[in-house]
């Protein structure tokens, strides 16, 4: 994907097994849209969500999260929505999310 220079991209991942709870479903039919609500008007620009192709343990799932720049980033996750939106990840797993910045090469 190509972003501008300012685009901040953050990777959410979930890690585990294939034994641990993670409800795809709920993930992108509710997790998903509520994030997008949440944070768009900080400045959330887009997100998209991947799977492995084959249940294995490591990655169960994970989410690219593009903002406008820093500030943005930094808005959304300093927002009230911030509570709505963890309150949410017990609905769908009981893995807590890792939060990777990213850069272009």
């Amino acid at each position: 994907m190509n972003t501008e220079a300012s685009h901040v991209v953050v990777y959410v991942t979930y890690q585990g097994t294939p034994q641990d709870r993670f409800d795809r479903d709920h993930y992108v039919a509710v997790h998903l849209p509520l994030v997008m609500t949440a944070w768009k008007q900080y400045g959330l620009l887009s997100l998209n969500a991947f799977f492995p192709v084959a249940a294995q343990a490591g990655t169960l799932a994970l989410c690219e999260c593009v903002f406008r720049d820093e500030a943005a980033l930094e808005a959304a996750f300093a927002s009230p929505e911030v509570s709505a939106v963890m309150a949410d990840v017990p609905r769908f797993t009981a893995i807590a999310p890792l939060r990777v910045r990213a850069v272009a090469l």
